[in-house]
Formats: C-alpha cells, sequence, structure tokens
C-alpha cells in the first residue's frame, strides 16, 4: 500500500466503526416515554380567580321571580363537550354538567373539566364509572363518588357540592352516603330522552316544554344532543326563559342530603 493512502484507510476505518457504534446506540437506547404537561399551579390559580368557595360566583338571578330553567348535561366530558361550550358561549348561557370520573380521566391535561369551570358552568359528580348506585354496597357508593370528587378538585380547584345518580338509581343508602359526602342529589322533571331519539328537532321540542323551575335532562355525550341546543334554546328564550344554574335555580348551594327535581 502507498504510504499517502495510509491516512485516508484508518479515516474511513473510523468513520466506518463510529456510524456502526451510532446506529447501534440509536437502536438499543431506550426512548423516554413522553409525559403529559402538568399543571402549572399558578396559571391554575389566575384561572380560577373568578371562583369564590369553590363555586362559579352566582350572577344574582332572583328565580322565585323570574322564569328560570336549568339545562344539565351527563356522562362527560367527551369529543361533542368542545363544540357545546363554544354555542354556550356564544349565547352566554350557563348549565350545570354532570361529569363521569373515568370520562374525567381520560380528559386531556383535564383541559375540558377545566374549562367547564372556568366558563361559569356548575360541575357535580356522576359517580366514577357509571353503574346503578341502588345495586351497589356502602363502600362501593363511596368509592363512586369518592374518586371521582378528588379528580375534580385536584383538576380544577373545586370541591362537588351537587350529584345526580346514573339511571336515577337510589335508594335511601344513597342518599345517606351523599349526606357524607357533601353532595344534594338533583334529578329532574324533564327528560328529553336525548340517548333514545337522537333526533335534535325531537330533542329540542322536548326541552321547549320546560315550564319555570324546570331541570332540564340532557346528555352531551351525543352529537344530536348538541346539534339540537339552538334551536331548543331559541324556544326557550321566546318564552322569556332565563338559562340558570342548579345553584342558581335555588340562589344557593343546595343542601346534602336532599333531593331535588325543579324548584
Amino acid at each position: 500500500m502507498r504510504v499517502w493512502a495510509l491516512p485516508l484507510a484508518l479515516l474511513a476505518l473510523a468513520l466506518c466503526v463510529t456510524y456502526s457504534v451510532a446506529r447501534h446506540q440509536r437502536a438499543t437506547t431506550p426512548v423516554a416515554p413522553i409525559r403529559p404537561a402538568l399543571v402549572n399551579p399558578e396559571a391554575l390559580a389566575k384561572r380560577l380567580a373568578s371562583i369564590q368557595d369553590g363555586w362559579p360566583r352566582s350572577r344574582n338571578f332572583d328565580c322565585a321571580k323570574l322564569k328560570c330553567v336549568a339545562l344539565t348535561f351527563d356522562d362527560g366530558p367527551g369529543e361533542h363537550t368542545a363544540p357545546l361550550l363554544d354555542l354556550l358561549h356564544k349565547r352566554d348561557v350557563r348549565a350545570t354538567f354532570f361529569v363521569i370520573g373515568q370520562m374525567v380521566a381520560a380528559d386531556k391535561d383535564g383541559r375540558l373539566t377545566r374549562r367547564i369551570v372556568e366558563e361559569g358552568h356548575e360541575i357535580g359528580n356522576h359517580s366514577w364509572s357509571h353503574p346503578a348506585l341502588a345495586a351497589l354496597s356502602r363502600e362501593e357508593i363511596e368509592r363512586q363518588l369518592k374518586r371521582t370528587d378528588d379528580l375534580v378538585e385536584k383538576l380544577t380547584g373545586v370541591r362537588m357540592r351537587v350529584m345526580r345518580p346514573p339511571y336515577g338509581s337510589t335508594d335511601d343508602r344513597v342518599v345517606a352516603e351523599l349526606h357524607r359526602e357533601g353532595l344534594a342529589q338533583i334529578l329532574w322533571n324533564v327528560d328529553t330522552l336525548d340517548w333514545l331519539n337522537r333526533v335534535p328537532a325531537l330533542v329540542a321540542k322536548r326541552a321547549g316544554a320546560a315550564k319555570p323551575g324546570s331541570i332540564v335532562l340532557l346528555h352531551d355525550i351525543h352529537r344530536s344532543t348538541v346539534e339540537a341546543v339552538p334551536a331548543m334554546l331559541d324556544t326557550l328564550e321566546k318564552k322569556g326563559y332565563t338559562f340558570v344554574t342548579v345553584s342558581e335555580l335555588y340562589g344557593r348551594t343546595p343542601s346534602p342530603g336532599r333531593t331535588y327535581t325543579e324548584r
């Protein structure tokens, strides 16, 4: 081999070894998992500045004199919750959202759950996994309620004070556990059956039959329900209704352990 060619050969060998090692390292070095963004405590505190004692500030409606109606949405947050919040924000309407713990846990970084609170809506407990509570043991009922309460409080700073039993399944044991957990039981007197008949016009028509003081049952997990909201609001507004949260409907936070179906 010519003398001048020896350095070139050595350089080529070094490059080959370096490339081979680099390839091996890329193939065997474990990749760090992507972690969800952590909530900034200071930013969260600023976003929650409008909340007083864990609840959105009351808008001081006197529902003893006004024609008030409380729209309530169960089973979220889900893929249709954000468009619903957009609609409600555009119309300056506040509602009550009864959330499922598992859905809150699946909510990316808790952003929808926090948005519900930040935009002045009331948030309520709808159990962790949506079982018929009356069929559970006392310990299981407690877990269903407390696990959801704790997660929502961790994400939003709000300790929920209202609760809706899945399927309306309740009994004295459920009520007793609600009282221990500091929750009022909120039922309804207008059922839109939006889970059964997913036809926006029909859902809007049923909601439009509300009377002063009504609590209207809806579900924000159905696209058809969200599509029904504009017509629903139009119908009730033409009748002179004011849209309020459940607590605003009664002029106070409902009492733990008591059951409410309408004002």
